[in-house]
C-alpha cells in the first residue's frame, strides 16, 4: 500500500520488534488507535472505519500486529495474545508522541480478537479517554462452544490435532502450519460459523487487498478459545463503547453485554446482523455511533493540567 494525501506510513518499536501503521493526521487534538481482528492486517480491518473518522478531524494511528502485515517478527502468521496487547501498548505510547495530539484525547479501537484486547488494554490504561470495542470477542469460552456447534467432529479433531502438532513444532522452531481463517463446516479453518464466512466480502471487497493473507498459525485457535478478556470489565474506568451483532455467532454477544455492565462507564449499542455486521449492512449505523461517542468523549473541555503533545 502507498502513501497518499490522507496518511502517511510510521514505524515504532513494541519490545524487540518494529510495528508499522498508517498515520492519519487530524485537526482536533483527539486520536484513535485502531487494531484489527486476528489475522486481519491494518488495510482490510481498518480503512474504512479510519477514513471516516479522519474526515471528522480525528488523528488515526491504524498498524499490523507483530507477525502480521507489514511489521516485523517471525514467524509469520502467528498471533499471541501478550505480544498483540503488548504491542497495542506500544501503538497507544506511540499516539501520545504524535504532532498535534493531547494526551487526555487519546481512544483505542478494535474489532473481533482486537475487540477483546480492548477490554485489558482499557483496563489497564485509566487515562485513555475512550475506548470502543466492536463485536469484541470477550469470552474466547463461549465462543468456541457456540463454533464447535457449526463443525463436524472429524473435521473438529483434524483441527485440534493439527493445532497441537503446530504448537509443540513452535517449541522447537519449526514453520507454522497454516489453516484459513474461515472455512465451511467439515473444512481445517480456525472458523466455520456461518457469519466467519462473510469475512472477506466484509474487510475485501473486490479483492481489494490482494496482500492480505487469509492464513493463522493452526495454534492461534487453540489460545484464543481460552482467552476471556471480559473479566478485566470491572476495571475499566474511561468510557466504553461495546457494539455487539445480535445474531453473531463468531462472537457471541451476550458475554459482551454481561461484561459491559460491569464497567463503570459503558454504553451498549446492538445492531442486527452477525459478526461483520458494522462492515456490511450496519456500517452506516456502527459508524454513526462511534463518531458520535468519540465526538462527546474526545472533544470536551480540556482539563487544566493537561498540556498538548505537539
Amino acid at each position: 500500500m502507498q502513501e497518499d494525501s490522507e496518511r502517511t506510513k510510521v514505524r515504532f518499536s513494541s519490545g524487540d520488534t518494529e510495528c508499522v501503521g498508517w498515520h492519519y493526521r487530524g485537526s482536533n487534538g483527539a486520536c484513535v488507535v485502531m487494531s484489527a481482528g486476528g489475522a486481519v492486517t491494518k488495510e482490510p480491518g481498518t480503512d474504512r472505519f479510519a477514513r471516516r473518522f479522519h474526515a471528522a478531524g480525528f488523528t488515526v494511528l491504524a498498524f499490523d500486529y507483530r507477525h502480521l502485515g507489514e511489521s516485523g517478527g517471525t514467524p509469520r502468521q502467528v498471533v499471541r495474545i501478550p505480544e498483540q496487547l503488548a504491542d497495542l501498548e506500544a501503538a497507544i505510547a506511540y499516539a501520545a508522541t504524535l504532532p498535534d495530539v493531547a494526551t487526555h484525547r487519546i481512544a483505542i479501537w478494535g474489532f473481533s480478537l482486537s475487540g477483546g484486547h480492548v477490554w485489558r488494554a482499557a483496563a489497564r490504561n485509566p487515562r485513555l479517554g475512550a475506548a470502543i470495542a466492536q463485536t469484541p470477542l470477550t469470552d474466547g469460552v463461549t465462543a468456541a462452544a457456540m463454533s464447535g456447534r457449526h463443525q463436524r467432529p472429524l473435521a473438529m479433531l483434524r483441527y485440534l490435532g493439527r493445532g497441537i502438532v503446530d504448537a509443540l513444532g513452535g517449541l522447537v522452531g519449526r514453520r507454522p502450519l497454516l489453516v484459513p481463517l474461515a472455512g465451511a463446516p467439515g473444512t481445517v479453518a480456525m472458523l466455520t460459523t456461518p457469519d466467519s464466512r462473510d469475512g472477506d466480502r466484509a474487510l475485501n471487497p473486490g479483492n481489494r487487498y490482494p496482500e492480505w493473507q487469509q492464513v493463522v498459525a493452526a495454534r492461534t485457535g487453540l489460545r484464543i478459545a481460552l482467552y476471556r478478556p471480559g473479566r478485566h470489565a470491572a476495571h475499566i474506568t474511561c468510557p466504553l463503547l461495546v457494539l455487539v451483532g445480535d445474531q453473531d455467532q463468531t462472537a457471541p454477544p451476550e458475554p459482551s453485554v454481561r461484561a459491559a455492565r460491569r464497567a463503570a462507564r459503558a454504553e451498549v449499542v446492538r445492531l442486527p446482523g452477525g459478526h461483520y455486521t458494522p462492515f456490511l449492512d450496519a456500517h452506516e449505523q456502527a459508524v454513526e455511533a462511534e463518531l458520535s461517542f468519540l465526538q462527546r468523549q474526545l472533544l470536551g473541555s480540556v482539563p487544566a493540567d493537561e498540556a498538548r503533545v505537539e
